[in-house]
């Protein structure tokens, strides 16, 4: 995972730098034997309850009409929680201040965007991404664009 402000991408933001605005994060093994169990884990402990898995590539129907909608700034009611098992991914997401800050995700990486977060998504240059999706139930899954 790589973090940065989009208007100074040479500052790095660290996990501690991410906490502070609320969006938690963490590094498992890509292998399924080696995330399945601290993937229960986090599950248990903040009570998501739901899992499926959505991977976007060349062949996602409408693929662009997709990234165009993720790519509108929203919010969720609910957390959004990713896990990357394949591919990558960019979250745009505002901080307490109005900034842009950007958190490229890669295999092994697991964020947690906070509910009533501002944010936005998009495939990075390699246009392909598999992500287990978590959810505590599925009715805060409506965005609300901003």
């Amino acid at each position: 995972m790589r973090a940065y402000y989009l208007d100074n991408p040479e500052h790095t933001l660290t996990a501690a730098d991410l906490a502070t605005e609320g969006i938690l994060s963490w590094q498992l093994p890509v292998d399924e034997a080696g995330y399945a169990a601290p993937l229960q884990e986090i599950r248990e402990s903040r009570g998501y309850v739901e899992m499926d898995q959505i991977h976007l590539g060349a062949d996602t129907p409408d693929l662009e009409a997709l990234c165009d909608k993720f790519f509108t700034e929203h919010l969720h009611t609910d957390e959004e929680i990713r896990f990357v098992v394949g591919g990558a991914g960019i979250f745009d997401l505002r901080d307490k201040d109005d900034a842009w800050m950007r958190v490229h995700v890669v295999p092994g990486d697991l964020i947690i965007v906070p509910k009533d977060k501002y944010h936005r998504f998009t495939l990075d240059e390699a246009r392909t991404i598999t992500c287990k999706r978590l959810f505590q139930d599925t009715t805060g899954w409506t965005p609300v664009n901003r």
